[in-house]
């Protein structure tokens, strides 16, 4: 997979994708993450990306210019599957759609700031607007992140036990169940003896029953 990332503030992802699971893919060669930054594209002098909205009002716009032409360069060079815009205003960012987004092949990612985007890139560029949850951002970066991560995970060969993701939270519409490790007794606090047991199915049960009463005391929204 390839992701291509447009952002004003190309060093706030440098971290996120230099380190753990992001890091191994793509040191494993398992996915491809570049970052463009948008002022390389602005057509000015000055690099200036944002101006004042028409028809008035608080904050900056950013402008159509730089984007369509980083855009258009992009395309140039390969067909992307989805250009995505991470916005507030966005289908919410769920399991089931980081599942779908890792089938594709090639992905671009488009970070707004300020008061936001040029609507005129949306209309005619954009073909899949994202939101990680319903609050406003400085900036799309950090949902940017969020969602390579939800999306490079998934890929096979990444995380060192595939079934892993196969069972995490929200895969089957649940929540996990909780997990244990050794000392099996610390200060008193003992872990289930039924995971203690060696009897997968009853353990598999226990571990169904335990994520359906979580699912339903903490997010009894999934159960709809």
């Amino acid at each position: 997979m390839r992701i291509d990332i447009v952002t004003v503030l190309p060093g706030l992802l440098e971290s996120p994708f230099s380190h753990s699971i992001l890091q191994r893919a793509r040191n494993k060669g398992l996915a491809e993450i570049h970052v463009h930054n948008l002022r390389d594209y602005s057509g000015n002098k000055h690099k200036s990306v944002d101006d004042y909205p028409y028809g008035g009002g608080a904050g900056m716009v950013m402008s159509v210019i730089p984007f369509a032409n980083c855009i258009d360069h992009l395309q140039k060079e390969r067909s992307y599957d989805e250009i995505i815009f991470m916005s507030p205003d966005g289908e919410l960012l769920e399991q089931p759609l980081a599942n779908t987004l890792s089938l594709k092949k090639n992905l671009l990612i488009l970070c707004g700031h300020y008061k936001g985007i040029d609507e005129r890139i949306r209309e005619h560029y954009v073909t899949r607007e994202i939101s990680i949850g319903n609050y406003v951002l400085s900036g799309g970066e950090l949902p940017a992140a969020v969602l390579v991560d939800a999306v490079v995970r998934l890929l096979p060969g990444v995380l060192s036990d595939e079934t892993s993701a196969l069972s995490d939270s929200f895969q089957n519409g649940l929540v996990d169940a909780p997990s244990y490790t050794r000392p099996a007794d610390f200060r008193g606090w003992k872990v289930p003896d039924i995971l203690l047991s060696g009897n997968t199915p009853e353990i598999d049960k226990w571990r169904f029953e335990q994520s359906l009463e979580r699912t339903r005391s903490r997010r009894p929204d999934m159960l709809k």
